[in-house]
């Protein structure tokens, strides 16, 4: 038996996965209700080349792998909101321009103008400078992600609030339990705020996603098929989960530079989540310590979304034959002994 300690988008990958590969599994899950973690607020960009990818290089291979999953493993849960159609960089004025830049050189983007961008996105400001188009980001629904995860797991789920790690009757244990992994383990996982809005209008406005900068303010708008818009995200180092009028405009005012047209839509919701950051921002996957009962895949930040595929088959593969793939050797738990 094989227990999965938390019941966001990676617990529940993982517990998919070993499941799929005819494991017994059990998920203990936190927040039953289907609302807890991350991946309720999250978007749901499945970004590979993006600012993550930038600030730690050695995430790249693994972003990369992960991006490549994502068409099987949607395809797999069922109609979950996967998109192909690509996210389209954008810049407002000249300084936009100069930082944003620097991002689409690494990612190798050939740049775009104004006029060329708007012929791909007529609803995008004629302020809107420069851009840049990456075809192989896509998006994803996280909550219909996660819908799917549960239906298919439901006969293997306990809720559970609190968990006694050396209670748990279990051959080996999985702790992905998101920012309460760290009282868990001990290991530095720490909750980075995040404010997300969801707007509601009608369906065709946005085809791509926009990610860009407005002005220095950076933001995103993720559209749905059925007209909802999500904006986000804001980047608090706190812990609260009140929503604030500064979070509230500063996304709403970048979000409308970009496109005016979103004026018109309802502001459906404002939802506060918290990212599990670590001390380099990039996950924890391993085992804890040397006896390999408690193997750990947490501290995702902002991507933990896009690594569902490849974090659920490098623990099922950690978990089932002991050994690790090479591209767990930058993110064990060992990295942080000394911190």
């Amino acid at each position: 038996m094989i227990a999965v300690v938390g019941g966001g988008i990676i617990g529940l990958s993982i517990a998919w996965e070993l499941r799929r590969r005819g494991a017994d599994v059990v998920v203990y899950d936190p927040a039953p209700d289907g609302t807890g973690g991350a991946w309720h607020v999250a978007a749901g960009m499945l970004a590979p080349g993006g600012e993550s990818a930038f600030e730690v290089p050695a995430l790249h291979a693994l972003l990369a792998v992960s991006n490549d999953l994502w068409q099987r493993f949607a395809a797999a849960l069922g109609p979950v909101g996967y998109d192909e159609a690509g996210t389209l960089g954008v810049a407002l004025t000249a300084d936009d321009v100069a930082e944003m830049a620097r991002e689409w050189r690494h990612q190798g983007l050939a740049p775009l103008t104004g006029s060329q961008l708007r012929s791909r996105e007529p609803a995008l400001s004629p302020r809107v400078r420069a851009g840049a188009y990456a075809a192989t980001e896509r998006q994803v629904d996280p909550r219909r992600v996660v819908a799917a995860l549960r239906a298919s797991l439901s006969g293997d789920i306990v809720p559970e609030s609190v968990v006694d790690l050396e209670k748990v009757d279990a051959d080996r244990i999985v702790v992905a339990a998101g920012c309460g992994t760290a009282a868990l383990t001990g290991l530095p996982i720490r909750p980075v705020k995040g404010q997300v809005l969801r707007l509601r209008g009608e369906a065709g406005l946005l085809r791509h996603v926009i990610g860009g900068s407005a002005d220095g303010r950076h933001v995103y708008l993720v559209p749905r098929a059925d007209g909802e818009v999500v904006v986000g995200a804001t980047q608090e180092e706190r812990g609260d989960d009140r929503p604030t009028a500064g979070g509230v405009h500063e996304l709403l005012r970048a979000a409308l530079d970009l496109v005016p047209g979103l004026a018109d839509h309802e502001l459906a919701e404002v939802t506060v989540g918290h990212r599990p950051g670590t001390p380099d921002n990039a996950p924890i996957l391993g085992f804890l310590d040397d006896d390999r009962r408690i193997a750990v895949a947490a501290g995702h930040h902002r991507n933990g979304v896009l690594l569902a595929p490849i974090t659920a088959r490098l623990i099922a593969d950690l978990v089932l034959t002991g050994s690790a793939d090479p591209l767990i050797d930058d993110f064990t738990p060992g990295r942080f002994a000394c911190v």
